[in-house]
């Protein structure tokens, strides 16, 4: 099932390509809204986890963070190995996955943090800025949770 390692690469592609061109145009902080009331981007360095977890810890992170996201590649690599033919959801929900933790993999490598830029928030309640390989994290889990449902 390694031919949908194609997903990954277009997931690594996009990601990169933004923030790389968002990064151009903004400094840290600049950006500008969206959809009023609802979502904005603006440039953020994130030297933390998911939601800035460790985001204050020091420095000792970013080393954490990138062997975890290598352990992570590298497992997922394994599983789409062994996959058999028919598991195609499976296949396209791993390789969502793949291209982002690869995604941000690259930033932490490069810049000691990841790059997020989109901010979703309805009124007061804002939830944590995000990216496009955390977009393609998150959809790739649905699919293979919804997958898992759909075997039973």
């Amino acid at each position: 099932m390694l031919r949908y390692l194609w997903l990954s690469f277009g997931v690594i592609l996009l990601d990169q390509g933004v923030k790389l061109w968002l990064s151009h145009i903004w400094r840290v902080g600049q950006g500008l809204v969206i959809i009023p009331g609802l979502l904005n981007f603006r440039l953020v360095h994130n030297t933390g986890a998911a939601f800035s977890f460790l985001a204050g810890a020091g420095g000792w992170q970013r080393w954490l963070l990138i062997g975890v996201a290598l352990l992570v590649v590298a497992v997922i690599v394994a599983i789409l190995r062994r996959l058999k033919p028919g598991a195609t959801w499976t296949a396209i929900s791993l390789a969502l996955i793949l291209g982002g933790a690869v995604g941000n993999l690259i930033d932490r490598i490069r810049l000691g943090y990841v790059i997020d830029f989109i901010g979703a928030h309805w009124g007061s309640l804002y939830w944590p800025y995000f990216n496009v390989a955390d977009s393609a994290i998150s959809i790739g889990a649905v699919i293979l949770v919804l997958d898992a449902f759909r075997r039973r």
